[in-house]
């Protein structure tokens, strides 16, 4: 009976109201769409980004945008980051950073194009096979492909 009483409350609670609670009670997140860019000799691009911590190394990718949708930001990202357009792009998987609370959108991404740093943001670019991997690329973006990789080559089977 309670259940029932606030729930025909919380309906004829005016919208903006509705809204105001769902923002203050739930949890709220960043969200990202990231790429796995492998050319056609299966080597991978990875940026020395200015503002990312450690080495700097890793995968493309940003924020998206309120109204955006995510594989128009990476799109965009790509473009404003290094001047790469895609001939494809295919969600892979998804995954939570609890600690800063993201969530972010992963692609399988085939290039069209030549990438060069083409931003502040970016002071490098490199193609990269699977087994040479930057020496100073942090762990988590390394387990990142590591798990990428291998997600990619089953759905392949």
């Amino acid at each position: 009976m309670l259940k029932s009483l606030l729930g025909a409350i919380f309906r004829r609670t005016p919208i903006p109201l509705r809204r105001l609670y769902a923002r203050v009670f739930n949890a709220r997140f960043s969200v990202t769409a990231g790429a796995i860019v492998i050319d056609d000799t299966g080597r991978l691009l990875l940026l020395k980004h200015v503002f990312r911590a450690g080495s700097g190394w890793g995968i493309p990718g940003g924020f998206i945008q309120a109204g955006e949708q995510p594989e128009e930001a990476l799109r965009r990202e790509l473009r404003e980051e290094v001047g790469l357009e895609l001939e494809s792009a295919e969600i892979g998987f998804i995954r939570t950073l609890k600690r800063i609370k993201q969530i972010e959108i992963l692609f399988f991404c085939r290039p069209r194009g030549k990438a060069e740093p083409n931003s502040v943001e970016v002071e490098e670019i490199g193609w990269f096979s699977p087994d040479s991997l930057p020496r100073t690329l942090p762990e988590d973006q390394r387990l990142l492909i590591e798990r990428a990789l291998s997600y990619r080559g089953k759905r392949r089977n």
